[in-house]
């Protein structure tokens, strides 16, 4: 027979201490190096090196094997809760734990508590995510976040602070539009303050904040997330202005609204001042709507409805901010917070204009300057005779030109012609430096020199 040669082993240091190597599963070389593995054993490294007592003696537990021993008992007492808690509701709460763990007593409250709102990981992140300072507590921001409709308590709804947010953004956006732009007409500035601060405006720059919705209010809700019902009415921020006493019949007849009406009487954007409807009203509504077929239109992003309510509440949490930022913080922080995320929105304000008869107001604003009365000139052109005519005008008073025009006829740009005129008036700007009133309102500020003041709009008759 041949002669085999003896096995080569490997004496460890573990081995000469009274302990005996033990090799992982599967076959292996001498260095214990895996080869192949047979199916379903675990992997070489989870094995390798597991010292185990020499049984000379009564066996006792090495020290790691005794670290080993509760570990393996509870890992098995848990796998059985855990196997118990799937069954229970469906849920492997080992793999996906509860983030939180809650009273009972919990789920009976309208919104979160505010001693959750320092456990809130959302919450923390939108703090960071908008810069607030270390002044404003995360309560604030989580009060912020519950809207009337969820909780009626005005202690932890953002009523109040929508309502300090609201009047602080407009007045910061008016007086900015009348000092960069002191010619814009009345009803423009209405309409470029609602573009700024208005409920869809807020709406975009709630949702640019990363603000998640709930859905559903309630007091085991995170306190990171917005709440409302859609239910409820929501908050309706009290705006300044005065009920009229026809406003029932302005709608239903078309009445015309001047623009002194609307600067005493009407809100902040210009619009009629409405009371709040009652629920009896809108439900009301609602089943005739039902009755007549009129069924909503339902879209990935709910209804008419919805969208208005989603907008208002959005629009209330972002006044809620800056109010926070004002309560906490002071004047010259919500100043800048404003400056920040709403007045650095790109507004086009010449797509505001809209005129009716063009030329005839800039005959009447050159009348009214002193200015020499505006003729039209054909600049250039090119295929009168074809199907695709240019023709450029331009408006002189004078030897001034006011502006200039493009269209296919001669009657459309010189329209265009006197639009542009009166777009060039009217977006007159002294600079983007111009100090506007809250300026005064700092320490040891400049004297105040008066801005620059128009006449006023021009009127066609």
């Amino acid at each position: 027979m041949p002669k085999t040669a003896r096995p080569k082993t490997a004496v460890l240091a573990f081995q000469l201490a009274g302990c005996e190597y033990q090799p992982p599963a599967g076959d292996q070389t001498w260095t214990g190096q895996l080869l192949a593995a047979r199916p379903g054993a675990p992997p070489a490294s989870a094995g390798a090196l597991r010292p185990r007592c020499v049984a000379s003696r009564p066996r006792q537990l090495c020290l790691s094997a005794r670290r080993q021993q509760p570990q393996q008992q509870q890992s098995a007492q848990e796998t059985d809760a855990d196997t118990f808690d799937v069954l229970q509701d469906g849920t492997d709460h080992a793999r996906y734990p509860p983030l939180e763990r809650l009273p009972a007593s919990v789920a009976g409250y309208p919104s979160p508590l505010p001693e959750r709102a320092l456990k809130s990981a959302k919450l923390a992140a939108l703090h960071a995510r908008l810069s607030l300072p270390s002044k404003i507590p995360l309560q604030t921001l989580a009060r912020a976040l519950v809207d009337g409709s969820a909780d009626e308590n005005p202690q932890f709804n953002n009523s109040n602070l929508a309502f300090v947010g609201h009047t602080l953004i407009t007045y910061h956006v008016a007086e900015w539009l009348m000092c960069h732009y002191p010619r814009l007409p009345m009803s423009i500035v209405f309409s470029a303050v609602q573009a700024y601060a208005g409920d869809k405006a807020l709406h975009q720059v709630a949702r640019s904040w990363g603000v998640e919705t709930a859905a559903a209010p309630g007091g085991e809700v995170d306190p990171g997330l917005l709440q409302f019902s859609l239910d409820k009415p929501t908050t309706t921020v009290l705006k300044f202005g005065y009920k009229r006493t026809e406003a029932a019949y302005l709608e239903k007849f078309k009445w015309r609204r001047g623009i002194s009406s609307r600067v005493v009487f009407d809100d902040d954007f210009g619009g009629v001042v409405k009371s709040a409807e009652p629920e009896e009203e809108q439900e009301d509504d609602d089943l005739e709507e039902a009755e007549e077929g009129l069924s909503p239109s339902y879209t990935s992003y709910g209804t008419d409805k919805t969208r208005q309510i989603a907008e208002k509440v959005h629009a209330n949490f972002a006044r809620a901010t800056i109010g926070a930022v004002y309560a906490h913080c002071g004047r010259e922080a919500a100043k800048a917070f404003i400056n920040a995320h709403i007045m650095s929105r790109t507004l086009d304000l010449s797509n505001l204009f809209a005129f009716k008869h063009p030329t005839r107001e800039l005959a009447l604003l050159c009348a009214r300057e002193d200015f020499d009365h505006p003729v039209a000139r054909l600049l250039s052109e090119t295929g009168r005779m074809s199907r695709t005519p240019v023709f450029v005008v331009g408006i002189y008073s004078g030897t001034d030109k006011l502006g200039e025009g493009a269209g296919p006829s001669l009657d459309l740009a010189r329209f265009k012609a006197a639009m542009n005129s009166l777009k060039a008036w009217y977006l007159y700007s002294p600079g983007g430096n111009v100090r506007v009133p809250s300026d005064m309102l700092v320490e040891d500020a400049k004297p105040w020199e008066p801005a620059h003041i128009d006449i006023g709009e021009i009127i066609s008759r």
